[in-house]
């Protein structure tokens, strides 16, 4: 299927089957999050892969008891940087010199951009920044479930700091942003798998300025 034809095919799945999902395709789902843009090239973010079923049931308890949490075959965590560090810009740039084979100097200069303008911030204003990078992989992700015709539900819907506590990310640098439970749909028990897709109209939509 096109793209279109794919972002047609989904939804936001309600109910899952249970079924599991072949291990190649979840690669790939990862694989596409994990090549997303973000901005200076930073990746500000991680994805923490759960397939344990007690596990999932205590996200899901946070959750607001979400069926798909327990249900799904995979549940992806986008979880972002709390804070830009001098560290971590610094590492970023090192690798990249590094896989690129450039000298040591090349790239000096915006590298002490982004540390002017990232370390002084509070740490809440450049989590915000993460988590919105987050999301860039998080749509792809989604996009790339579609394509592969596997089902995936975009949640918001849990109490983050519990998240967090429950899965020990303050230890790793990282807060939660969003989860993404990946599965099959059980078409005979989703109220919401034959419903029409309600979308703004292109003319609407589209704000043309020429």
């Amino acid at each position: 299927m096109s793209t279109v034809e794919s972002l047609n095919w989904r939804y936001a799945t309600k109910k899952m089957n249970g079924k599991k999902v072949d291990e190649k395709i979840i690669d790939e789902i990862l694989e596409a999050a994990r090549l997303a843009p973000t901005s200076s090239g930073l990746q500000p973010y991680q994805v923490i892969l759960i397939t344990n079923e007690e596990l999932k049931k205590k996200i899901q308890a946070v959750a607001n008891g979400q069926s798909q949490i327990a249900d799904c075959s995979h549940l992806l965590v986008f979880a972002a940087w709390d804070n830009y560090t001098e560290a971590r810009i610094k590492n970023r740039f090192s690798q990249t010199r590094s896989e690129r084979g450039l000298p040591d100097s090349a790239m000096a200069d915006y590298e002490n951009m982004l540390l002017n303008i990232y370390t002084p911030r509070e740490s809440h204003i450049n989590f915000e920044h993460a988590a919105r990078q987050a999301y860039i992989g998080f749509g792809i992700a989604l996009l790339a479930a579609a394509e592969l015709q596997v089902d995936a539900t975009p949640m918001e819907g849990f109490d983050n700091a519990a998240l967090d506590e429950l899965l020990g990310l303050d230890k790793l640098g990282l807060k939660s942003v969003t989860l993404l439970p990946v599965g099959y749909r059980d078409a005979e028990n989703d109220w919401l798998v034959n419903m029409k897709k309600v979308r703004e109209a292109k003319q609407d939509f589209v704000i043309e300025m020429n």
